[in-house]
């Protein structure tokens, strides 16, 4: 079932991207006490999400911490490598925390996994923002399969 807006996330373990390498990190200890704007993408580096979906919220990072956002978070089903490769070859540095959800737990808790083994990249998230506050989901924008409109950075902005 899909996380519904006013619901706690769930508890599961993510890995946060660092300069000094991998950390594991718990869901509620991430968002515990600040306001996080969330998005996740179905794989780093895939054409869209290079294109479009990561560098929106790059370039739009001081708005959303302007509207009150404290730290801006990605997320996938890729592992820590990947994630931090991805973030180094689009420049996300300061702006956007890369989150690894290797084994889809993440997604899978919060309801939105999709299956892409028909295009060979097997359990994948959906496309999808939310803001999340202390741990609670204020807002929930689940895109349409294919499509790229309401989880962008600007439509999240309109949202705050």
């Amino acid at each position: 079932m899909t996380i519904k807006t006013g619901e706690s996330l769930p508890e599961t373990t993510l890995t946060k991207v660092t300069e000094n390498g991998p950390e594991q990190v718990s869901s509620s200890d991430f968002f515990k006490g600040r306001k996080v704007a969330l998005f996740a993408v179905p794989g780093a580096f895939t054409p869209t999400c290079s294109a479009k979906h990561l560098p929106g919220y790059v370039e739009r990072a001081q708005d959303l911490k302007a509207k009150g956002v404290d730290e801006i978070a990605c997320v996938a089903v890729n592992d820590p490598f990947v994630m931090g490769a991805w973030s180094k070859a689009s420049d996300a540095g300061q702006a956007v925390t890369m989150l690894a959800d290797g084994n889809g737990d993440f997604a899978r808790a919060v309801g939105l996994e999709f299956d892409g083994s028909k295009f060979g990249m097997g359990k994948r998230s959906q496309r999808y923002s939310m803001i999340v506050n202390d741990g609670v989901v204020e807002t929930l924008n689940v895109e349409a399969p294919g499509a790229f409109e309401v989880s962008s950075a600007d439509h999240m902005i309109g949202q705050l």
